[in-house]
C-alpha cells in the first residue's frame, strides 16, 4: 500500500518529472496535475514501468485557467480522503506580457494565483492529511520589488524577469502565511530554490533575457540534481519545526529582506483571496 498520498503540479517535465520518479520509488501514491493529459498518461505508463508503482494517476489541470484548477480540486476531493504532500512545482517565465483565460497576467497566474486557489480548495483534505506543502520558488525572488497597486503589470512596462522574480517572492510569502495560519491545524509549508536547472525554462525569452540564459547554461545543473531539495522536503522526517522556511541544497537558507515583509505577505493573501473568491465553492 502507498505510504503517502502526494499531489504535484508540473509533473511531466524537468524537476517535476524527476520528483515523480523518485517519490514513486518510495511508494507514494501520486496524483499528477497536468495541462496535457495525453503527455501525462504517457509519463504515467513510464513511471509505472520504471518503478512498479501502480498508484500513479493523471488529472487534467491548466494553471492558466482557474476553472480548470477548480475542477481538478473537485476531482481530488471526490477521489481522496486526505492529502499528505502537495508540491506546487509548475511555473514559467513569459517573454512578453500575456493574460490568462481569466484576465490575469500570466506569470502571476501560473506561478502564484493558480496554486493559491488549489491549496485553498484542497484545504479540508490537507488538514485531514496533516499535509506538507512544498512551493518551488527561486533565488530570482531577490530581484523583486512588488507593486501591489499593479500586480498585473498593466500600468508599468512589463519585464519578464521582474515579473518572474515577483511571483517567486510571492511563493515565499504564501509559504510563510500558510505556516502561520495553518500550522496549528497540523499543516507545514516550505519554499525552495531548486538551483539553476538545465530544462526548457526561459526558452521563449528574447534580448538580454535570452543572452543571460545562454551565458548561464554552462553553470546549470541537471533536472535530477535540481529535484533533490524537493525530494528531500517530501521525504524528510522531523522538519516540521522549520515550517515556513526557505531551502537551498536541502538546508534552510536566507531570503531577501523583502521576503520578510509581514505586511506585504498579508496584503498578498487578502488580494489573492479576493481574486479567487468566485472559484471557492
Amino acid at each position: 500500500m502507498p505510504i503517502k498520498t502526494t499531489v504535484i503540479t508540473g509533473a511531466t517535465s524537468g524537476i517535476g518529472k524527476e520528483t515523480v520518479l523518485a517519490l514513486a520509488k518510495k511508494d507514494h501514491a501520486i496524483y499528477m496535475l497536468v495541462r496535457n493529459a495525453q503527455k501525462g498518461e504517457q509519463f504515467r505508463q513510464e513511471v509505472i514501468a520504471a518503478t512498479k508503482n501502480k498508484h500513479i494517476y493523471v488529472i487534467a489541470c491548466d494553471l492558466a485557467d482557474m476553472e480548470s484548477v477548480r475542477n481538478a480540486a473537485y476531482t481530488l476531493k471526490a477521489s481522496l480522503l486526505a492529502i499528505n504532500i502537495l508540491i506546487n512545482n509548475a511555473g514559467g517565465i513569459f517573454a512578453a506580457r500575456e493574460e490568462s483565460k481569466d484576465g490575469y497576467e500570466m506569470t502571476f497566474a501560473v506561478n502564484h494565483l493558480s496554486h493559491f486557489l488549489l491549496v485553498n480548495s484542497l484545504m479540508p483534505l490537507l488538514e485531514k492529511g496533516q499535509a506538507r506543502i512544498i512551493n518551488v520558488s527561486s533565488e530570482a525572488h531577490r530581484m523583486a520589488k512588488p507593486n501591489f497597486n499593479d500586480l498585473q503589470w498593466a500600468k508599468r512596462p512589463y519585464s519578464a524577469w521582474k515579473a518572474y522574480g515577483t511571483a517567486k517572492l510571492f511563493n515565499i510569502y504564501f509559504t510563510r502565511t500558510l505556516a502561520t495560519r495553518f500550522g496549528p491545524k497540523g499543516i507545514s509549508a516550505f519554499a525552495l530554490h531548486p538551483g539553476l536547472v538545465n530544462t526548457g525554462f526561459g526558452v521563449g525569452l528574447t534580448g538580454i533575457g535570452k543572452t543571460l540564459m545562454w551565458l548561464a547554461r554552462p553553470f546549470m545543473i541537471s533536472a535530477e540534481a535540481g529535484a533533490q531539495t524537493t525530494i528531500y522536503l517530501a521525504n524528510a522526517t522531523r522538519i516540521d519545526s522549520k515550517s515556513g522556511s526557505y531551502f537551498k541544497n536541502k538546508r534552510v537558507a536566507s531570503t531577501s529582506a523583502a521576503a520578510t515583509d509581514e505586511l506585504g505577505r498579508n496584503r498578498l493573501w487578502d488580494l489573492s483571496m479576493e481574486m479567487i473568491a468566485t472559484f471557492l465553492n
